[in-house]
């Protein structure tokens, strides 16, 4: 019996040490290589970034309606009225000009501001507001399909928008220049030749890098907000578009930085449906009582840190 008991417990111990051999190597059942960061929703390297439509010089790109503050019954503004509030499309990704604040979920910034000035001027009440937010691209469709009263989103009045919807007067000139991060050696967009560098779609900021000598390649994308994104992974080398929305970029992220001169003159205007001319009228009224105060006090609170001085610019009519 004892003889039976130590042949059990030699073949346990046998089967315990087994258990403790090794296992030999590891296998890795699904080896991965370098992994990329995602590219932004619809971004593109544009090979072929039409031309304008027509030159400047076939319009006064600056002269709009004269101002007229009326109300009249049947009007744009009365039909606004009556509804309860103004419809606006916007930005909502371009900090100090267009942005959602996290804290509250409101959409803040100068753009916002001088919207918030219109419906002011129709109700008495800056908040008689509902702003849609919208992409560059978007911009001239929202007002041709009737989905918004106004476009205020950093919109540079050019002679081929112009063939298609309406503008007010001028109320902020900007320029367009080029960030990048702040290792590198570029020192104006003529230093990028060969290289990345991000727009909007539908901007006048692509067809501006696509005309330069030493030939950047234009990478376009749905939002700036993804451009500052691809900056960031390093999947273009540069951002190039007006100064005022690099300077958004600038202060969210200081590891990059602003350089070169302005290469063009960016006149923002409000964009307003083409038939719609007594709004246009109404707006430039809008727009003469903004000059004398509201424009300095929302450009002091955005963007005066970052652009330095300026005051508004003068209205042009027709």
């Amino acid at each position: 019996m004892r003889t039976k008991q130590l042949g059990v417990l030699a073949s346990a111990l046998a089967l315990l040490l087994a258990g403790c051999g090794s296992p030999g190597a590891p296998v890795d059942p699904a080896p991965v290589g370098s992994v990329q960061p995602p590219t932004p929703a619809n971004a593109v390297v544009e090979t072929d970034v039409a031309a304008d439509g027509g030159t400047e010089d076939e319009c006064n790109v600056e002269a709009s309606l004269p101002a007229d503050g009326n109300i009249a019954a049947g009007s744009t503004m009365a039909e606004i009225r009556e509804r309860g509030h103004l419809v606006a499309g916007v930005d909502q990704n371009t900090y100090l000009f267009g942005f959602r604040n996290p804290t509250t979920g409101q959409l803040e910034g100068f753009d916002i501001d001088i919207a918030k000035q219109v419906a002011e001027a129709i109700f008495g009440d800056p908040d008689a507001i509902r702003f849609r937010a919208i992409s560059s691209a978007q911009r001239i469709p929202a007002l041709q399909n009737g989905d918004v009263d106004i476009v205020v989103r950093t919109f540079s009045i050019t002679c081929e928008r112009r063939a298609e919807i309406n503008f007010s007067t001028v109320y902020y000139v900007a320029g367009q220049r080029v960030l990048v991060n702040e290792s590198s050696d570029a020192e104006s967009i003529s230093d990028l030749g060969g290289k990345r560098v991000c727009a909007a779609k539908s901007s006048t900021s692509l067809k501006n890098i696509a005309k330069v000598e030493t030939k950047p390649v234009p990478v376009s994308v749905d939002d700036w907000s993804d451009c500052l994104v691809m900056l960031q992974q390093g999947q273009v080398d540069a951002v190039s578009t007006d100064d005022t929305i690099l300077a958004g970029m600038a202060q969210q992220d200081p590891t990059t930085k602003i350089v070169g001169e302005r290469f063009t003159d960016e006149l923002y205007g409000i964009g307003i449906p083409k038939d719609d001319e007594d709004m246009v009228r109404f707006v430039n009224s809008v727009l003469e009582t903004v000059r004398g105060g509201q424009w300095q006090q929302s450009y002091d609170r955005w963007l005066r840190e970052r652009l330095g001085a300026a005051a508004p610019p003068k209205p042009l009519y027709q």
